[in-house]
C-alpha cells in the first residue's frame, strides 16, 4: 500500500474556520455536562440499519456491501436514521469542507437522539450505534472521535468487511472502535455474497468494484492516501459476483475503480488479465447485456481496450475520461502524466474505433497558477473534443496534497467566473447532444417507475434517462424506443413499432 505522509494528517488538530470551531466547542462542552450515552443493542433477531452515502459510485457500492456484511447479523435497511439501531455515514473526502458536512450531520443526529430521549429516565434512554465510514474516516478518524463524542465507530474504506467484529467489540464494552488500517487481507474475500432479495431490490443496473486505489498521485487528489495503492481483484471473484448479480435480474453492470482501466488481475492459472480481457470474459455471461466502466485515466487507454469498443456489443458506446485541464502547463503542475495532445490522440483513436461513442469528462478550474491563457486552452479543448456531459469544479485545497502548498493560488472570484463560463459551454454541448438524439430509435433498458402513473424511466446506451409511457412489467427489459422530444431535464420516447 502507498505510504501516507505525516503532513497529510497535520491538519486534524487545526480548525477550518471560526464558525466551525464554535460549533465543535459547543458540542464538546455540552457532552461534558451530560453523561454520554452508550449505544443500545436491542437483542432482537432483526435490527434496523440506515446508511447515508456521500460521493462517488464506489461509495454507493461500498454502502451496499456494508449492508451485505451486516445482513447475517440481522440488520435490515430502513429509510431514515430515526428508525435505526445503527447509523453509518459513508463519507467522501474529495471536495472542500467534506469533514465539516459530516460534523453538521452529526449535530443533527445529536438533536435527534436528545429529542427521542426527552423526559425519559436515564435507564430508559437509547442511542443507535453511530459510525463514520469512508474516506473522511480514513483521513480524520481520531479527530472525528475527539470532536464528536456521539460517534461510536470509525472505519476506513478498506475495513468495512470487519463490521461484525467491530460491532462485537462495542457489545463487549469497548467504548470506541477505530479501524483505519490498510489490512493485508482482501476485504472482498471476507464479505458475504449479497442476498438475492437485496440484489433484486437494488435494481436491474448494478455497480461492481474491480479495482481500488491509485498510483498516479495527481497533486490535487487525496485518493492515494485514503484508498491506498492500486489493487485489482481476481477475475474469478469478479465473474462470480457478476454471475450472482445477473442471476438476480441485473442486465447492466458498471465496473468501478479509482483507476479502472489500470485493472491488472489474474486468472486461475495466474496469467495476467487486463480490463479488456476481463470485459471479454464478462461478455460470456448469458443475460449480461450491458457493460460500462469508470473512472478511466487517459494513460491506461490501451489499443486493446479501444478496439473492444468496436467489437464487443455489450461494451456501451459511452466513456468517462477525465482530462481536468486543456493546458499542458497545468497538466504538468497537476502531475497528470499526460499532455493535451496525447489526450486528444486517445479520443481520436476511440472515435475511429467506435464513431458513435459519447464522452464525458472532469474539469477543474482555478488550479494554482492557472492563467487566462491556461483557462482558454481548456475551453478550446472542450470545443475540440465535445462532450455529452461532464463534471466541473472550482479547485479546492485538500490538506496533505502537494497542490495545497503551491504558490499562485487563484482568487475565488476568478474561479467562480471561469466555472460559469466553462459550465455554459458544457451545458450547451450536452443539450446539443441530447437534441441530436431526438428522432432516433435507441435500445433502452427500463430501470424503474417514473413519478407519473404508467410511466417508466429507462437508460439509453449513452447514459441518458428516457421517460416512456409503459407498463411496470417491462422493468428489466431492453426494447427499442423512438425518441420523441427533449424536455428541460430529460428525453421522452415511445416504444417503437
Amino acid at each position: 500500500m502507498a505510504s501516507i505522509p505525516k503532513h497529510f494528517f497535520d491538519h486534524q488538530n487545526k480548525s477550518a474556520n471560526g464558525a466551525d470551531v464554535a460549533v465543535a466547542t459547543k458540542v464538546v462542552q455540552k457532552s461534558n455536562k451530560k453523561k454520554l450515552l452508550r449505544p443500545t443493542f436491542n437483542g432482537k433477531n432483526t435490527k434496523k440499519l440506515f446508511i447515508k452515502t456521500y460521493g462517488c459510485q464506489m461509495n454507493v457500492y461500498d454502502t451496499q456491501r456494508m449492508s451485505d456484511a451486516l445482513a447475517p447479523e440481522g440488520y435490515e435497511n430502513v429509510d431514515s436514521a430515526d428508525q435505526a439501531d445503527m447509523v453509518i455515514l459513508n463519507t467522501c473526502h474529495i471536495r472542500e469542507k467534506a469533514a465539516e458536512k459530516i460534523y453538521s450531520e452529526l449535530g443533527r443526529m445529536r438533536v435527534m437522539v436528545d429529542k427521542k430521549n426527552k423526559n425519559l429516565p436515564e435507564d430508559q434512554k437509547t442511542k443507535p450505534v453511530i459510525a463514520i465510514a469512508g474516506c473522511v474516516a480514513q483521513a480524520e478518524g481520531r479527530e472525528i472521535m475527539r470532536r464528536a463524542p456521539i460517534v461510536d465507530m470509525v472505519f476506513g474504506p478498506q475495513s468495512y468487511h470487519k463490521l461484525p467484529e467491530m460491532l462485537g467489540k462495542l457489545q463487549n464494552g469497548q467504548r470506541k472502535v477505530v479501524d483505519t488500517d490498510f489490512p493485508t487481507e482482501d476485504k472482498f474475500d471476507s464479505l458475504p455474497a449479497a442476498t438475492k432479495t437485496n440484489t433484486i431490490a437494488r435494481g436491474v443496473s448494478a455497480f461492481l468494484t474491480i479495482q481500488e486505489g491509485c498510483d498516479k498521485f495527481c497533486t490535487f487528489c487525496v485518493v492515494p492516501y485514503t484508498r491506498g495503492a492500486e489493487y485489482s481483484r481476481s477475475i474469478a471473484h469478479i465473474l462470480n459476483e457478476a454471475q450472482n448479480l445477473v442471476g438476480a435480474g441485473v442486465r447492466e453492470i458498471t465496473l468501478l475503480g479509482q483507476n479502472v482501466n489500470a485493472y491488472h488481475g489474474q486468472d486461475d492459472a495466474g496469467n495476467a488479465v487486463n480490463l479488456s480481457g476481463l470485459m471479454a470474459a464478462l461478455d460470456g455471461i448469458e443475460g449480461l447485456d450491458r457493460i460500462r466502466y469508470t473512472t478511466s485515466h487517459p494513460n491506461d487507454m490501451d489499443q486493446m481496450l479501444i478496439d473492444l469498443h468496436a467489437t464487443q456489443k455489450s461494451a456501451m458506446p459511452y466513456l468517462h475520461l477525465p482530462v481536468q485541464s486543456g493546458s499542458n502547463a497545468i497538466l504538468e503542475a497537476m502531475n497528470r502524466k499526460h499532455t493535451r495532445e496525447s489526450y486528444i490522440k486517445v479520443i481520436e483513436r476511440l472515435r475511429q474505433a467506435r464513431p458513435d461513442i459519447a464522452l464525458s469528462g472532469d474539469f477543474i478550474v482555478g488550479f494554482p497558477g492557472e492563467t487566462d491563457d491556461d483557462f482558454a486552452a481548456t475551453m478550446d479543448l472542450i470545443e475540440q473534443v465535445t462532450y455529452s456531459q461532464a463534471y466541473s469544479f472550482k479547485y479546492s485545497t485538500r490538506p496533505g496534497t502537494s497542490a495545497a502548498t503551491m504558490q499562485n493560488q487563484v482568487d475565488d472570484d476568478v474561479k467562480t467566473k471561469r466555472l460559469a463560463q466553462l459550465q455554459d459551454l458544457l451545458n450547451r454541448q450536452q443539450r446539443e447532444f441530447n437534441q441530436n438524439t431526438v428522432g432516433r430509435t435507441l435500445d433502452i433498458l427500463f430501470e424503474r417507475k417514473g413519478r407519473d402513473a404508467g410511466q417508466l424511466i429507462g437508460k439509453s446506451p449513452y447514459l441518458q434517462p428516457i421517460y416512456v409511457d409503459a407498463p411496470e412489467e417491462l422493468i428489466g427489459q431492453i426494447l427499442p424506443v423512438y425518441i420523441e422530444s427533449l424536455g428541460n431535464f430529460a428525453l421522452k420516447g415511445k416504444i417503437a413499432d
